[in-house]
C-alpha cells in the first residue's frame, strides 16, 4: 500500500521527544483507553475502538463482513470503527496521546513501526505471541517488520512487495526474453525503446513512494543504508546509465506508482516496476503481459510493503483486544478477508489457499515474499529515506554524480540512524 507521508512525503517527528515536550505519560495513555470505552453497551458486551485508513469504496465490503465476522465469533465484542485518510492515519495517533482519544487496536502501515514502534504508544505483545505459538508460520520479512527492540508490537495483516511487469508481445517483437539480472535488465530496456516508448518505468518520485522503489536496487547490489556511500553509488549508477540511453525516462522522478502503471497500460513502457495491487487493473488490459522477479545483480531483494496490526498500550481492554487480534488470524477470516482485498498473506500456511492459489501473477509475488526485506530502521527512518530520495533525484536529473550523491547521502543517513 501507500504509506503516511509528513508535508516532505515521509516519516517525521521524534515520538519520545514529542511526548515529553507534552507531558504525556502513563496516565494519560491510559485516558484514552478509558474515555475510547465510553457507551451505553450493556455490561456483559466490550466495545472495542478500531482506526484505519481503508477509506476507498471498493474497500468497505470486506472491511464490512470482517467486522460483522468478528463480532459474531469473539464473544461479547463490538467493534467501534473510525476511518481516516491513509497520509493522517499516524499523526492521529500521535496527536491521540494528548487528547486522550486513542484507538484499542488499529491496521497501521508497516513503514510506521519505525516511528511508532520508538514512541511507546504500541503494546508489547511479545508474551501473548510467545503463549499464542504461530509466529513461525509468517513469513520472515513482514514478521521482523513487527519486531522492534526486540519486541513483538504487530502482526502482520498483509503483505506485498515489487516484480517486473513485461509486455509480452512487445518483448517477442524484440526477440527479447524477460530480464533476471541488471545486465539483462539493461540490455532489454534498450532494446525495447522505441519513439515515445521507454524500455523500462519505475517510479523515482521524491516520497516513500520513490525510495521503496530504489532500496531493492541498493540491496541487490549487496549494500543497505549503513554502506550507501559505496553500495548507493552502485545503484545511482545503473539508474542513471538507463536514463542516459534513453532507456528510462528522466520524468520518473515525477513519477508515482499510479502513474508507472498508466504509462505501462498505454504502451508507453514495455516493462514497469510496480507491485500486485495493479493486478486488477491490468487484468483489463487489450494485450498480454507477464510478471518476473525483479532482476538481480549480486543478490536478489525486493522490498516489503503492506499493513500490520497493533494494539496500543494505554487500552484497559487489552485483553479483548488481543482475542479479536488473534481471532483475524484464523484462516477461515483470514482468507475471505485477503481475497476481497485483493491482497496477499502474510503466512506461510496460507499460500495455498485464495486466490493467490491458481493466479500466476499473485503466486509470482507470493513466490517473492520470502526474499522482501522491510524498511526497519529505527525511529528517525524517515530522515533516512529524504537522503536517499535527494540522491535519487540529484543523479536522474543531472545535478550530481552518483559518487557525489551517494557520499553526500552517506553522511545525513549515518546522522539519521546514530551511525
Amino acid at each position: 500500500m501507500p504509506y503516511p507521508l509528513d508535508r516532505r512525503g515521509f516519516y517525521s517527528l521524534d515520538r519520545r521527544g514529542f511526548l515529553r515536550t507534552a507531558g504525556v505519560g502513563a496516565a494519560v495513555l491510559g485516558l484514552g483507553g478509558a474515555l475510547a470505552s465510553c457507551g451505553s453497551d450493556e455490561p456483559s458486551t466490550t466495545t472495542l475502538s478500531w482506526w484505519d485508513y481503508f477509506t476507498l469504496d471498493n474497500f468497505q465490503p470486506g472491511m464490512t463482513r470482517l467486522i460483522e465476522d468478528i463480532e459474531a465469533g469473539v464473544p461479547g465484542v463490538r467493534i467501534e470503527r473510525r476511518t481516516f485518510p491513509f497520509a493522517e492515519l499516524e499523526r492521529q495517533i500521535t496527536l491521540g496521546a494528548i487528547s486522550g482519544e486513542l484507538p484499542d487496536i488499529a491496521i497501521v502501515d508497516n513503514v510506521a513501526m519505525n516511528s511508532l514502534g520508538g514512541s511507546e504508544l504500541l503494546a508489547d505483545i511479545t508474551g501473548r505471541v510467545e503463549e499464542w505459538g504461530q509466529a513461525d508460520q509468517y513469513y520472515e520479512g513482514p514478521w521482523e517488520g513487527c519486531q522492534v527492540g526486540g519486541k513483538t508490537l504487530g502482526i502482520p495483516n498483509n503483505s506485498n512487495c515489487l516484480a517486473l511487469y513485461c509486455n509480452t508481445r512487445m518483448l517477442q517483437d524484440a526477440g527479447v526474453e524477460p530480464p533476471t539480472t541488471w545486465d539483462e535488465l539493461a540490455s532489454a530496456a534498450e532494446r525495447l525503446t522505441s519513439g515515445d516508448r521507454y524500455g523500462l518505468a519505475l517510479s523515482a518520485i521524491r516520497t516513500e513512494e520513490g525510495v521503496f522503489q530504489f532500496l531493492p536496487f541498493l540491496w541487490q547490489a549487496g549494500g543497505d543504508l549503513d554502506t550507501f556511500a559505496a553500495y548507493g553509488a552502485t545503484a545511482l549508477s545503473f539508474l542513471d546509465d538507463l536514463i542516459a540511453k534513453g532507456s528510462l525516462s528522466e520524468q520518473c522522478v515525477g513519477w508515482t506508482q499510479q502513474d508507472v502503471n498508466t504509462r505501462f497500460l498505454n504502451r508507453r513502457a514495455a516493462m514497469q516496476i510496480n507491485g500486485p495491487w495493479q493486478i486488477p487493473t491490468l487484468k483489463k488490459a487489450a494485450f498480454d503481459w507477464t510478471v518476473v522477479a525483479l532482476p538481480r545483480d549480486r543478490e536478489a531483494a525486493t522490498c516489503l510493503g503492506g499493513e500490520n496490526w497493533v494494539l496500543m498500550a494505554g487500552s484497559d481492554k487489552a485483553d479483548k483486544a488481543w482475542e479479536v487480534l488473534e481471532y483475524t488470524q484464523r484462516p477461515s477470516v483470514l482468507v475471505p478477508y485477503l481475497v476481497s482485498f485483493g491482497n496477499l498473506p502474510a503466512r506461510k500456511d496460507l499460500a495455498d489457499r485464495g486466490s493467490w492459489a491458481s493466479d500466476p501473477a499473485l503466486r509470482l509475488f507470493l513466490s517473492q515474499l520470502p526474499l522482501a526485506r522491510p524498511r526497519q530502521y529505527g525511529e528517525h527512518y524517515a530522515d533516512a529515506a529524504q537522503a536517499v530520495s535527494e540522491a535519487e533525484q540529484a543523479v536522474l536529473t543531472g545535478s550530481a554524480s552518483p559518487t557525489a550523491a551517494a557520499r553526500t547521502a552517506a553522511g545525513k543517513i549515518d546522522k539519521a540512524l546514530g551511525g
